[in-house]
């Protein structure tokens, strides 16, 4: 209800308005009449007391209705509407925008919510920063630099066959599976990157006969295919530098053809590979000049090499451990629990490269760089299948018996347990089958 509500009640009609003049008026008459007798002096003052509210009242109401009347008069005029004698309802419609009271436009208020038991009555609003794009960039472009790094690995390592090579060594091998998977192991971890912290020294070491040879000539002949003559040396220690006297001229120079193509193999970014055969005869200038090589900080290049010694230093330790654990009931529990993978000579490496390398470091400094791989002596099973590939390669027809016949023929240790293994190996198959 507005402030004007209140006074509806006192919008009458003129005719209302004469009755009550005149009502106000027979009251102040009789009042002065009441007056003329003598009245006492409380009833004299009650009377005037209440003759004055009355005034007052009066005089409130007429005033009142003077300004209603102008207000409302004022109005119909400039409108054009019929004077009325009694408005039924009042409105503010038909009033001009100047006389119309103005409402004020209330301000709206953001409302703070405040966290009632833990929770929000409305989640805030989150703001969406342009660095989160940048950083989603930045993700993007790290994902691509390492994904192009891993494919780039692969294509290293793909380079050089390593799978093709796998498949060589365990057809033509024989009995030597730990060494076999201990070589591939290293050639993978350090084939599958370009850039390397030192270059890469393997040892392989045997009994006379155990495939020492045959496995360096695969290899030669795999990285050969893959990455070119060039970049592949077989030095022959006793065909290249036969006499002493000449070991510090064939030192040099092998320090030439090495330095020329690990020079050669950076242009063309690959790893080269140097082969040594019957390092047990090499001079101690030679050696000399390979370990100045080996841990050379002239260039990168230098770095990025392989060099593979063979030998058959260290074979009176293998020999020893091979038949000393077959025949002790302590090595036949171990060989029994050992992982098919491996073969029961799995545990060479473990067990005798701490040996080993104690034994080649009082040599010469050279082998303490060096990987020990030893590979272990030959079963006549597996002089059989020397026998088998020989003949098969000869173009003879594979008789096993014939073939065990020849087998049974070679010199072997006493026998050990259920194991017997051949003193020379598969050196003398080569020479008895050009016999047949």
């Amino acid at each position: 209800m507005s402030i004007y509500d209140s006074s509806d009640r006192y919008s009458e009609s003129p005719a209302d308005d004469q009755t009550e003049g005149e009502e106000v008026d027979r009251d102040e008459e009789e009042e002065d009449e009441g007056l003329s007798a003598p009245p006492s002096m409380s009833q004299f003052s009650s009377s005037l007391r209440a003759v004055v509210r009355i005034r007052q009242k009066y005089l409130a109401m007429k005033k009142r209705r003077l300004e209603m009347s102008q207000v409302f008069g004022g109005a119909k005029l400039m409108a054009g509407a019929p004077s009325q004698t009694s408005p039924k309802i009042f409105t503010f419609d038909g009033l001009p925008p100047s006389l119309a009271p103005e409402r004020k436009k209330k301000r709206r208020k953001r409302r703070v919510m405040f966290p009632t038991g833990g929770r929000c009555r409305a989640p805030p609003k989150q703001e969406r920063s342009r660095a989160k794009y940048c950083l989603y960039l930045l993700c993007a472009i790290v994902f691509l630099q390492v994904y192009n790094a891993i494919e780039n690995l692969d294509d290293h390592v793909l380079r050089y066959d390593l799978d093709g090579l796998e498949k060589t060594l365990r057809r033509e091998v024989f009995g030597q599976r730990a060494a076999v998977e201990g070589l591939l192991a290293l050639l993978q971890d350090y084939l599958s990157t370009y850039v390397h912290s030192k270059p890469l020294v393997l040892s392989i070491h045997g009994p006379s006969g155990v495939g020492k040879s045959h496995l360096g000539r695969l290899l030669v002949s795999h990285f050969r295919t893959v990455i070119g003559e060039p970049l592949v040396l077989q030095y022959y220690v006793l065909h290249h530098c036969p006499l002493e006297a000449d070991a510090w001229h064939c030192a040099r120079a092998l320090s030439i053809i090495i330095s020329e193509m690990v020079e050669r193999a950076e242009e063309e970014e690959k790893i080269p590979l140097f082969v040594f055969d019957e390092a047990e005869h090499m001079h101690g200038e030679i050696l000399d000049a390979l370990r100045d090589l080996v841990v050379s900080k002239r260039s990168n290049e230098y770095l990025n090499a392989i060099y593979l010694f063979l030998s058959n230093l260290g074979d009176d330790h293998i020999t020893h451990h091979l038949l000393h654990n077959s025949s002790s009931a302590r090595g036949g529990m171990i060989m029994m629990t050992m992982a098919g993978t491996c073969g029961r000579h799995g545990n060479l490496v473990r067990e005798l490269g701490p040996v080993l390398h104690d034994t080649l470091e009082k040599l010469h400094p050279l082998w303490a760089l060096a990987d020990i791989l030893p590979m272990s002596l030959l079963e006549k099973s597996h002089v059989m299948d020397c026998f088998l590939d020989e003949m098969t390669g000869e173009g003879f027809y594979p008789d096993h018996e014939h073939i065990e016949q020849l087998a049974g023929e070679m010199e072997y240790y006493p026998p050990v347990g259920e194991y017997q293994y051949a003193r020379t190996g598969c050196k003398q198959v080569v020479a008895k089958v050009n016999l047949l």
